[in-house]
């Protein structure tokens, strides 16, 4: 076996880890952004989520309110159908919001990606100083 020499001197060597290391971090830094932004992203959509859920249940308290308001102004069956359309809205509303509180406890805010290529990184820059 046979084995190749480098004939490039300590100086070069060492420029050339310097220019790798700092294209190396700017790649890294480049790649937390990316991660960084889909993850906001994410996070926006089921903020979307809780506040849609937060208008439906907004909209079922006001119908349940006019479904009492008009059950203690007149004892006809209108209030019926206004307590229906009260206590479905609020059901959906809370559904809505407990899967976006879900969806955001499952979220994970780190760069896991991230973290774990700059582990490598520094395994990778250990091994090239030996």
């Amino acid at each position: 076996m046979q084995v190749q020499r480098d004939n490039r001197s300590l100086g070069d060597l060492f420029a050339t880890l310097a220019s790798q290391t700092s294209t190396l971090v700017r790649q890294e830094v480049d790649l937390a952004k990316t991660e960084l932004t889909q993850k906001a992203t994410r996070a926006g959509r089921e903020a979307g989520m809780i506040a849609v859920g937060g208008v439906l249940a907004l909209g079922g308290y006001l119908a349940l309110v006019a479904a009492l308001i008009i059950v203690l102004s007149q004892f006809i069956p209108l209030w019926v159908s206004a307590l229906v359309v009260g206590l479905a809205l609020a059901g959906v509303g809370y559904f809505i919001i407990q899967q976006g509180l879900q969806a955001l406890r499952r979220l994970d805010p780190a760069p896991r990606q991230t973290i774990a290529t700059i582990k490598d990184d520094i395994a990778w820059a250990k091994e090239q100083t030996k």
